[in-house]
């Protein structure tokens, strides 16, 4: 109680977003499983989505070298979210621009500000290296995601079309 009459209200913790560290690889790996929570595309199984990105992030803890990134969120020191980004050049322009390979929140953070911060981290990345743009993909079908990119300032560009054979 600060005056006696009232209880203050608890404040929320703050997010930090540092460089990983080797010693994050478990952290990181484990959280990847939850890119299996939102469903996946037709022709897709969750086990490919998740090797998929995992293999991306045991080379970059292999042979982590720039301008590949990768950046950890913490709440009160507890690891709670990931953002692995990557330099990419245009297709149509040939200019680089920064990538968002990767985004995962873990479990007891979601919607609590960590995707937002991630994001802003994504942001600084990118302006630091002097890109005009940021890109991410994103399955179609990820509704929720696709409603915080676009909340973050994000538009659809190119949309890419896939047939089973």
């Amino acid at each position: 109680m600060s005056d006696g009459s009232r209880l203050d209200a608890p404040r929320a913790a703050a997010i930090t977003v540092r460089p990983s560290h080797p010693g994050d690889r478990r952290f990181v790996l484990e959280a990847t499983r939850r890119l299996a929570a939102f469903g996946t595309p037709p022709g897709r199984t969750s086990e490919e989505i998740v090797e998929g990105e995992a293999r991306t992030l045991r080379a970059f803890f292999d042979t982590a070298s720039p301008p590949e990134t990768l950046l950890i969120a913490e709440i009160e020191e507890d690891p709670c979210g990931f953002v692995f980004l990557e330099e990419k050049q245009d297709y149509f322009t040939g200019g680089l621009h920064g990538h968002i390979g990767i985004l995962v929140v873990s479990a007891h953070a979601e919607g609590r500000g960590v995707g937002g911060a991630l994001m802003a981290a994504a942001e600084r990345w990118s302006r630091d290296r002097g890109y005009a743009s940021l890109t991410l993909n994103v399955f179609d079908g990820n509704r929720r995601a696709r409603g915080v990119y676009e909340h973050a300032g994000f538009r659809p560009d190119t949309v890419k079309y896939r047939k089973l054979l």
